[in-house]
């Protein structure tokens, strides 16, 4: 069992930028994922950016964040972090950690094995 606990989130003027940072604890494995998602009222919850365990910590993102999101991790910390820049409303949502107990990066929701609890980010125009 894998437990997340994601913190950082906020309200912040359109520009801005927030760091979410995701905590893990439990059992630990040698090859994992671990992921950002997020959901906005009446919309299905959509992936942001995920980073692997190996080659130095592999990263993916949305196109939506490219360029703006940037995920990190702290190994000694088991912490995963997203890094938001330039801000923008459409960047409202609910946002989740996710950990995928597999060797393969994944951009859906439903293959990743343990979830946070979420953390509100709200951006304003």
């Amino acid at each position: 069992q894998v437990q997340l606990v994601e913190s950082g989130g906020g309200l912040v003027q359109a520009g801005g930028s927030l760091r979410l940072s995701c905590a893990a604890s439990g059992r630990t494995f040698s090859y994992y994922v671990m992921g950002w998602f997020r959901q906005a009222p009446g919309k299905e919850r959509e992936f942001v950016a995920a980073i692997s365990s190996w080659s130095r910590g592999t990263t993916y993102y949305a196109d939506s964040v490219k360029g703006r999101f940037t995920i990190s991790r702290d190994n000694a910390k088991n912490t995963v972090y997203l890094q938001m820049n330039s801000l923008k409303p459409e960047d409202t949502a609910v946002y989740y950690c996710a950990f995928r107990n597999r060797q393969t990066m994944e951009t859906t929701a439903g293959v990743y094995d343990y979830w946070g609890q979420g953390t509100r980010v709200t951006v304003s125009a």
